[in-house]
């Protein structure tokens, strides 16, 4: 019988905030270790937190994003553990009352859509950081603590590690969409955590591993893939699965023990004496409510219905909130149909950003540039061909030369003129002889291959529409 991947994934999201969830400090990135760690953070004696407005808002941003519950009062709590990088001893963190609790998050997957549904969603502290150097010395650097985060839990509701990297991909996109995290995997804004089980088909949840501090979605595969095949080998060799946190080593492609995993008990959550229960008002919400963007899934379904979009055009248009404003804004200045601009956007400008590994927001070719350049295609000054060619000039130009000065500095007007595309005809037809007779006899290829050799003769110039009409013409002679 068939094992089941079973797996559960916690996010740790930082919140976009100008300070510190508790403190003043600032959670500008990059600064010199230990330069943005007041006294609050670093839970000097007689300092008391102050609960970041912002940070509250964020999460309320998330919970009416996902449909949750959100709570009208939640208890932020003491969560006890022993780490270098932890100053306090303990974590501000929530955990009988949290925040948000459930609402679901819909992803694609090979089979189709798919609800997870989610736990919860708190807020809590950051830690700061272990900086291991030369010669076995280490340090902690504390700009890190006390960084807002809302750590969003899921059910184990994922089966394998292909759908739990498209939960994490639909999750690091709707926290962006909504503008509370920048999701920034390098930076480690946006951490995951998977807990990983095995079980015979219908049978109760297997014992979890947690494999910790996941920072991109290949390495998120690859880790719950060999987590699930070492539990698997266990099980079925006879052994036992134990409980613990594991870590992944990206240049092994493995996972290790890291530590014996806690069960919340070892933490000895209670209330923090310094911050009074968060009250939640109507009010808050209804205000919050009304600047929520559009969200992925109601742009989607517009996208499919107003610009007659495949559900798949429509998901990837909207993979983002920044590629789904550049599609609307390239049809609009375009003018141009909606699936000639998908396909475009889709195919080259997708792939170009791939190439380069830059976000659509820092494309060279914005969309009312590339609208330029479809409108060119449009009204016949150039073909498919040289289109892309000059969209490779207008990617590594920039804005240095405009559309149509780079069309006449490379030459790239489509060739219009009835009398020299006949006469590029002529000579390939008596230049393939031995094609034309193949074209005569029924062999439809034959006429594909005259075809290119007319392009090519016109260095891809030539009007592919006038030029299969000449040679469909001089052909039935």
């Amino acid at each position: 019988m068939a094992w089941e991947v079973v797996v559960g994934i916690e996010t740790h999201a930082q919140l976009v905030t100008l300070s510190k969830i508790f403190s003043a400090a600032s959670t500008a990135f990059g600064a010199p270790p230990n330069t943005q760690a007041s006294a609050v953070d670093l839970a000097l004696p007689g300092t008391l937190p102050v609960l970041n407005r912002a940070a509250v808002e964020h999460a309320i941003r998330f919970g009416l994003a996902i449909g949750a519950t959100i709570n009208r009062r939640s208890i932020f709590a003491r969560k006890n553990y022993f780490y270098p990088d932890l100053p306090k001893g303990y974590q501000i963190s929530q955990y009988e009352s949290p925040i948000v609790q459930g609402g679901t998050l819909r992803i694609i997957t090979a089979e189709g859509e798919k609800s997870i549904p989610l736990t919860r969603a708190h807020l809590e502290e950051d830690a700061g950081k272990l900086l291991h150097g030369v010669r076995g010395t280490s340090g902690v650097d504390f700009n890190r603590a006390g960084t807002a985060l809302l750590e969003i839990v899921s059910e184990p509701d994922l089966r394998g590690a292909k759908e739990a990297v498209a939960y994490a991909k639909a999750l690091h996109s709707l926290v962006m969409w909504i503008g509370i995290c920048d999701g920034n995997m390098q930076e480690g804004s946006f951490r995951c955590d998977a807990n990983v089980s095995v079980r015979r088909p219908g049978e109760k949840l297997g014992t979890r591993c947690e494999i910790k501090n996941l920072n991109s979605f290949r390495f998120m595969e690859r880790a719950i893939e060999f987590e699930a095949r070492r539990q698997i080998e266990i099980l079925e060799d006879g052994g036992k699965i134990e409980q613990e946190t594991r870590l992944y080593d990206a240049e092994r492609d493995e996972t290790r023990s890291m530590r014996t995993k806690e069960d919340a008990q070892d933490y000895r959550y209670f209330p923090d004496p310094d911050l009074l229960p968060l009250p939640v008002t109507e009010a808050q919400i209804e205000t919050i409510r009304r600047t929520l963007p559009e969200l992925p899934e109601a742009r989607r379904e517009r996208f499919a219905r107003q610009y007659a979009l495949s559900a798949y055009d429509a998901t990837l248009l909207t993979a983002s909130r920044a590629a789904a404003d550049y599609f609307e804004l390239l049809v609009k200045v375009s003018g141009l149909d909606p699936k000639t601009c998908a396909n475009w956007q889709t195919g080259l400008l997708a792939k170009s950003l791939h190439q380069h590994e830059i976000d659509i927001s820092e494309s060279p070719v914005p969309a009312a540039r590339l609208a330029e350049i479809l409108r060119k295609v449009s009204d016949g000054t150039l073909s498919n061909k040289t289109a892309q060619k000059l969209f490779a000039l207008a990617w590594s130009s920039g804005a240095d030369a405009s559309i149509d000065e780079l069309i006449e500095r490379e030459g790239l007007k489509q060739m219009s003129d009835a009398g020299a595309i006949e006469k590029l005809v002529d000579e390939v037809l008596a230049a393939n002889a031995k094609q034309v007779q193949d074209y005569r006899a029924g062999k439809e290829k034959a006429f594909n291959s005259l075809v290119g050799q007319v392009m090519k003769a016109s260095k891809g110039k030539a009007n592919p529409a006038q030029v299969n009409e000449l040679l469909r013409r001089k052909l039935a002679r």
